[in-house]
């Protein structure tokens, strides 16, 4: 008796991406799910359970970041999320209340992180308050399920996919481009498709975000994941529902996500060291920022 064939759902690129959605009837998040089962030889109920104790595990750090009043050890973070938050409930906070809070979620996520709370690294510590910020503003503003939000993070680990393996997510190798603009791209699909776009759509968000991020320099005062980190988190959590915005509205970028990813990973291999995470250039090296020279500390004092 022969044995079924179980189907691949291995891709290498947006391109092939594509075709398996169009050869399937699936979105990002479908083909994404499906290949992680087909892996781990499991139902789907499996990884969709443990993608929404990640979303749980998100919200938790946005709810503690939005507590914290005292600095961090470093004395470099700590305290603007909630301010953020607080003028997000003003009579008029400027461009809207979504917008601010979207911001300050972003904040919030970096700050737990500075002080050594739990977070969900996406794709990595420096970058994690991107898509959580981004989920759960559509969540609060969508009426978007839990589960849906969980459902969206398969989008954005089916876009992560490509990146991983055409460029890399390491500020210390690519920048800060590959950290939060690879956080944005992600953000943008998983947006996109949650919101009901299509594949394509998906794509094409994540090119917008990423390309205009290209060139972002990984350059953090004394070393530590805080400045310009914190502030980058809520900005580019924006900057992922303005790519998202476009991709919906039917606006298509002239250069695709893969031509964008391989950019992004040749502008990493010719950026200098020295803006790579090194503290040895950049924001790192102004007379402010000289000011905060790495120092050890013990996070029990805290």
């Amino acid at each position: 008796m022969s044995q079924e064939k179980i189907p691949s759902y291995d891709y290498d690129t947006a391109v092939e991406l594509l075709a398996l959605c169009k050869q399937t009837g699936l979105d990002i998040a479908g083909i994404a799910l499906a290949r992680e089962c087909a892996e781990r030889a499991c139902p789907a109920t499996t990884p969709l359970e443990k993608m929404l104790e990640h979303y749980r595990v998100m919200r938790a750090s946005i709810r503690k970041g939005l507590e914290i009043q005292n600095l961090s050890p470093s004395k470099l973070s700590g305290g603007d999320a909630a301010k953020l938050y607080a003028y997000a409930q003003t009579a008029a906070p400027l461009l809207g209340a979504d917008f601010a809070r979207t911001i300050a979620y972003g904040f919030a996520v970096l700050e737990v992180n500075a002080q050594f709370g739990r977070i969900v690294a996406t794709p990595t510590a420096g970058s994690a308050g991107i898509v959580p910020a981004c989920l759960a503003i559509l969540e609060e503003t969508r009426g978007i399920s839990e589960e849906r939000c969980a459902r969206a993070l398969f989008t954005a680990a089916g876009i992560g996919i490509i990146i991983g393996k055409n460029a890399c997510f390491s500020g210390a190798q690519g920048g800060c481009q590959a950290e939060v603009g690879s956080a944005s791209c992600i953000a943008a699909a998983a947006i996109t498709e949650a919101c009901g776009g299509t594949p394509e759509q998906a794509c094409n968000a994540g090119a917008f975000a990423l390309m205009n991020t290209l060139g972002l320099v990984c350059d953090p005062i004394g070393g530590y994941v805080e400045v310009p980190c914190v502030s980058r988190n809520g900005m580019f959590a924006v900057h992922s529902f303005l790519a998202a915005t476009m991709a919906l509205a039917g606006a298509r970028c002239v250069v695709p996500l893969d031509d964008v990813i391989i950019a992004m990973r040749d502008i990493g291999r010719r950026m200098p060291r020295s803006l790579k995470e090194t503290a040895l250039a950049g924001l790192a090296q102004t007379p402010s920022g000289l000011q905060f020279p790495p120092q050890g500390f013990d996070a029990k004092q805290q």
